[in-house]
């Protein structure tokens, strides 16, 4: 059984996470990382002799390729949309970028 999460600890995650919880939010919030970690629990208690790990993604197309049936799509050059059409249709740009709202305050 891993260890529970407490009102400190989400209140210690929300503010590294730079997030203002509230008084409603931060039960919640407890609620659902501690569901989070039964679940991880629950997986640890898997049989998972004989699994090799996996270190990336990748791993499994090289492995799907070897029996002839790869797993991801090919990865293929293809032409992007035109920047200019692109920025034209944006609500704000300067021509390259798009600008959008400030979102963070420090």
């Amino acid at each position: 059984m891993s260890r529970r999460v407490g009102v400190e600890d989400v209140t210690r995650v929300a503010e590294l996470a730079n997030l203002e919880l509230t008084a409603e939010e931060t039960p919640r919030m407890q609620k659902d990382l501690n569901a989070i970690l039964d679940y991880v629990d629950q997986l640890n208690e898997l049989d998972t002799t004989g699994v090799e790990p996996l270190a990336q993604i990748s791993e499994l197309s090289e492995l799907g390729e070897a029996v002839g049936t790869p797993t991801l799509r090919a990865d293929e050059v293809r032409p992007s949309i035109d920047r200019a059409a692109v920025m034209n249709e944006a609500p704000e740009s300067n021509g390259e970028f798009f600008k959008v709202p400030k979102v963070i305050e420090r």
